[in-house]
């Protein structure tokens, strides 16, 4: 029971993260305070947070973890291959969904520690326990956004320059993270469509010079194209490369 609670808050945490970030503190999030005394939400009021930060998941989930990169380049992956729908979007979304926990499991384990325990003690209050659990969160997104997307949110929002990282604001490093992850999974998925753009090249060279103009080449390009990909262990290298793309 106690894992599940655990893994809840983690959820929770995380979905809670763009919403807490457009206001100035937690405590005034729904205008009532949390603090040392133990002084909590009534009843009604945590179903409400609880259903709305539920609603939220879904796009927390796919924008502030590593789920936005492998999802992007498993589709590229598909497209290169011409399978068309397969594997299927549930197979895919699967995949990266498990992957991504494995990879975001440290951070959330440290947002609980650092965030929920204390807060759990009443030794601190809620928007101290949201300012501590989501440091590890930004601890993370700091590592693959890019100083140029930083930037331009940080010009955008009209916010001073901050002297160090871990002085910027959620508002301002989440889309900078999710520009940047977008970024990375573009380059990616286009490394990945060179080797099957050679193949179909040299098909639609090969049936265009004997005269077979009738039959596409991407039916006969498309078995060469799997055999390549599994002859050498395709699934093995590209999940291997993204892993260690968060790891290094």
């Amino acid at each position: 029971m106690t894992r599940l609670w655990r893994a809840l808050f983690v959820l929770l945490v995380l979905a809670a993260t763009p919403l807490a970030a457009a206001a100035t503190s937690a405590e005034s999030l729904f205008g009532i305070n949390m603090n040392k005394s133990g002084d909590s939400l009534s009843v009604p009021m945590q179903i409400v947070v609880l259903l709305t930060l539920l609603t939220l998941l879904p796009a927390v989930v796919m924008s502030i973890t590593p789920f936005l990169r492998i999802a992007i380049v498993l589709h590229f992956l598909r497209q290169a291959l011409g399978t068309q729908t397969t594997p299927s979007n549930q197979v895919l979304l699967g995949i990266a969904l498990f992957l991504t926990m494995l990879i975001i499991q440290p951070v959330a384990m440290d947002m609980y520690h650092q965030g929920w325990e204390p807060l759990q003690k009443n030794q601190i209050t809620a928007g101290e326990a949201f300012d501590a659990g989501t440091k590890p969160l930004k601890t993370f997104m700091i590592r693959f956004a890019r100083e140029k997307d930083v930037a331009l949110f940080v010009g955008i929002s009209h916010l001073p320059a901050p002297h160090n990282a871990d002085e910027l604001p959620l508002q301002v490093l989440i889309p900078a993270y999710i520009l940047s992850e977008l970024k990375a999974g573009f380059q990616i998925g286009a490394v990945l469509f060179l080797p099957f753009l050679i193949i179909d090249l040299v098909v639609a060279s090969v049936t265009l010079s004997i005269g077979m103009i009738q039959l596409p080449p991407v039916m006969i390009s498309a078995p060469f194209k799997i055999l390549l990909f599994v002859l050498a262990d395709g699934w093995n290298l590209v999940i291997g490369s993204l892993m260690k793309g968060f790891y290094t």
